[in-house]
């Protein structure tokens, strides 16, 4: 069937011209409110929070390499969460540099799904070990054992971030899976292993992170919720979530351990001696 555009005759039941002026005009449909854009951390201020960051690391190591490897694997990482936000619809995220404590990406939309959330949490440690490729091509290059150094800290940087406390990375992936089974499970799991993080923070002298993640456990037991809108995990996206926190992990530990291997004169044991003594779980 087709529409003719020739004109017809108005019919007895079609409006008279002067009841469709008289008409009162249909109401506009209402608009939603929109939040405004996020114009991100002011440059100057962000400037200023690197700066103070940097110069705490250094403070507290006494090293330039660690503090120098730690800001730029910490801009790494927070880039690997702002590229997955802004892949799955949730941007256009930003960098925020905390004096002091570290950064955090943002992002302008909440997660579609939960397991958006994992995508997401995943995406800063998988991403942040190429900021270790330049350090071992430094070494390559130079022979200097300062660059391994640097590359084993970047490696740490994002294992230690996929512990299971809040706010770390390793809680927003793990946490849906727990909460899938009970939702008191998560809290009872990410408490407690919360509490032990801040315990190794104190006991190894990494007072900064440690009063970090005591800041954030407290506010999560404050908070009524925990889980966020959006739709909860399938088993398959459960069973894929626990499969790329093992393997984000075990990439990880991979990259330090491959670090540290040559500082050890090439031996494995005594490379994860150096590992665990630097973590503060080894004597």
């Amino acid at each position: 069937m087709t529409e003719s555009n020739t004109p017809r005759r108005p019919g007895p039941w079609d409006p008279r011209p002067e009841d469709i002026a008289a008409a009162p005009a249909p109401p506009e449909p209402a608009r939603v409110a929109e939040s405004p854009l996020d114009k991100g951390q002011n440059p100057v201020w962000a400037v200023v929070s690197t700066l103070l960051l940097g110069g705490l690391i250094w403070y507290l190591t006494k090293s330039w390499v660690i503090a120098a490897a730690l800001i730029w694997g910490l801009f790494v990482h927070e880039y690997g969460h702002v590229l997955a936000m802004n892949r799955l619809g949730m941007g256009p995220a930003r960098i925020y540099i905390i004096p002091f404590l570290g950064g955090v990406a943002k992002s302008q939309r909440l997660p579609h799904s939960e397991w958006h959330g994992v995508l997401v949490s995943l995406a800063g440690p998988a991403f942040g070990l190429l900021a270790a490729i330049p350090l071992f091509a430094g070494f390559v290059v130079t022979g200097q054992a300062a660059w391994l150094l640097g590359a084993a800290v970047i490696a740490a940087l994002n294992l230690i971030n996929l512990a299971p406390a809040p706010p770390l990375d390793g809680s927003k992936a793990l946490g849906p899976v727990l909460a899938r089974v009970h939702p008191m499970l998560e809290r009872v799991a990410m408490i407690a292993i919360g509490a032990l993080v801040v315990w190794w923070g104190v006991m190894t002298g990494r007072w900064p992170l440690a009063i970090f993640l005591a800041i954030a456990l407290i506010g999560h037991l404050k908070r009524g919720a925990w889980r966020p809108d959006g739709r909860p995990l399938t088993i398959r996206e459960a069973v894929s979530s626990v499969g790329l926190f093992i393997a984000t992990a075990a990439a990880c530990a991979a990259v330090g351990i491959a670090a540290l291997m040559p500082l050890g004169g090439g031996s494995l044991p005594v490379a994860l001696d150096i590992a665990g003594r630097n973590l503060g779980i080894a004597g």
